[in-house]
């Protein structure tokens, strides 16, 4: 990597340094990402249910299959689920010499239609107590040349690589997703395929795509010529009053029938420009949480007759200590963000309000994040959660911050050669979709009758 970026000083001195001096990470060894400060992480790609295809059911059985699957990690592990939604445009076969005249003029007809696709990750990091609690000036970002630190505690990573295991064996046992591990060429790339490391660079999947400069400031964060607006989920007071793993969806649903989406999806699929939703769960050591917590309630209830602001905090925090301490609940912390981008600025205004819009219908309070925009950037980089700057992040229990997982990806083609083709509801894309044997044999169907109706003049007949 060769580009270079600009940081931005408090003191309105520009400083340009290449991305060689201030990257965060060491290799790529044995499909796992190291990074200059001795954190490991794994790199999974996850496969999650189509849009409009499951009820609330599957939505509380799937927020459940995440919950065990996350209680198995060890304390001190990152969970960064990193969701893409990039504008691409369907490019039909035509190289198929078995096509019709009216195939050829059906792929015609929406050749380049553009459509949001949706790609999933997930970045399962061990890190140390002290990097957890990292603050946003220590960032790497900050730093100078990065000495790379020595991994020590071996044994304690054998024992993360083990709990990831059984991770992904929890999440591949329920049926709904899947979870595969990315390669070491799928990370850094090949000449054919572009990597992991690069599309974060260049916020594109195209290979053909060379590294840009980068402008990371408090104004704006810029990548070549594309700008990035970002907004957060940082404090309690930005979320909503209470959270579930699902939503009726009002624009398909009716008054005898719900149509559901998990409680995210305003930020997911729906939300239609360029952007990244990434969700980080920091899993520390629960005891101290709480110890600390304690130490903190006896101060406000001591302090309460001066403030009753001392009083009402006191209050929250018992609730927070009950709730542990009776359900059995592990204390860690949760973040969540949108960079959202565009190359026009006019796009981009109106982008930045789309994504407030939809940070509203999920009740929660707009926060447009000017001031920790690059180090949140920085975080993002793929294997480098350990670097996230611990003020953004809050107080939660794994249940509730789970609810902010987007649950639901593209529709997709049906891989039987047998099919019809039908069209995306969000964008008409073409989707091939076999409706005989597939439903057979995922059980959704006992029986092939199909009814078939013909225009005035046509013909009519049931199908066995």
């Amino acid at each position: 990597m060769v580009a270079n970026f600009k940081i931005f000083i408090m003191r309105n001195i520009s400083k340009t340094a290449t991305l060689e001096s201030r990257f965060p990470l060491l290799a790529v060894e044995n499909n796992c990402i190291i990074s200059k400060e001795g954190d490991i992480t794994l790199c999974f790609q996850i496969f999650l249910p189509e849009l409009f295809t499951v009820g609330a059911d599957v939505y509380e059985s799937i927020h459940s299959t995440w919950s065990k699957a996350i209680k198995t990690l060890p304390d001190f592990s990152i969970v960064h689920k990193q969701d893409w939604y990039l504008k691409e445009e369907y490019r039909p076969d035509f190289e198929n010499s078995e096509h019709s005249f009216l195939s050829r003029s059906f792929q015609m007809h929406f050749n380049e239609r553009p459509f949001l696709k949706h790609y999933c990750y997930l970045f399962l990091t061990k890190t140390t107590k002290d990097k957890m609690r990292t603050q946003s000036n220590f960032s790497s970002l900050c730093k100078g040349n990065l000495i790379p630190k020595e991994v020590r505690d071996k044994e304690g990573m054998r024992r993360f690589v083990e709990s990831v295991a059984q991770f992904q064996r929890i999440i591949n046992d329920s049926g709904y997703i899947k979870m595969d591990q990315i390669e070491e060429s799928a990370i850094i790339g090949t000449k054919d395929e572009i990597g992991l490391l690069q599309q974060y660079f260049t916020l594109s999947r195209e290979k053909d795509v060379p590294l840009q400069d980068l402008a990371l400031g408090a104004e704006e964060v810029r990548i070549g010529s594309k700008r990035m607006v970002l907004h957060t989920l940082s404090d309690t007071d930005d979320l909503p009053g209470a959270v579930s793993e699902s939503q009726r969806y009002d624009r398909l649903s009716t008054d005898k029938s719900d149509c559901m989406l998990s409680f995210a999806a305003p930020v997911g699929l729906t939300l239609s420009c360029n952007h990244i939703y990434n969700q980080y769960l920091f899993i520390d050591n629960s005891a101290d949480n709480l110890r600390k917590f304690e130490k903190s309630a006896r101060n406000m209830h001591s302090l309460a007759r001066y403030s009753r602001a001392n009083q009402v905090n006191r209050e929250w925090i018992e609730k927070y200590l009950n709730e542990a301490h009776s359900y059995g609940s592990p204390s860690i912390r949760a973040h969540f963000n949108v960079f959202a981008w565009s190359e026009d600025r006019e796009e981009l205004r109106r982008i930045k309000n789309d994504v407030g819009s939809a940070l509203a219908l999920m009740e929660c309070k707009p926060r447009h994040n000017t001031v920790d925009a690059a180090t949140l950037f920085w975080a993002g980089i793929p294997g480098n959660a350990g670097d996230f700057p611990a003020e953004e992040s809050f107080y939660t229990f794994i249940e509730p911050a789970l609810c902010f997982f987007t649950e639901e990806t593209n529709y997709q083609n049906s891989l039987s050669p047998f099919g019809i083709k039908l069209a995306d509801r969000l964008t008409g894309k073409p989707i091939h979709l076999d409706i005989s044997d597939l439903p057979m044999k995922r059980g959704i169907i006992t029986n092939r009758n199909k009814f078939i109706l013909g225009p005035s003049g046509g013909w009519r007949a049931t199908l066995n």
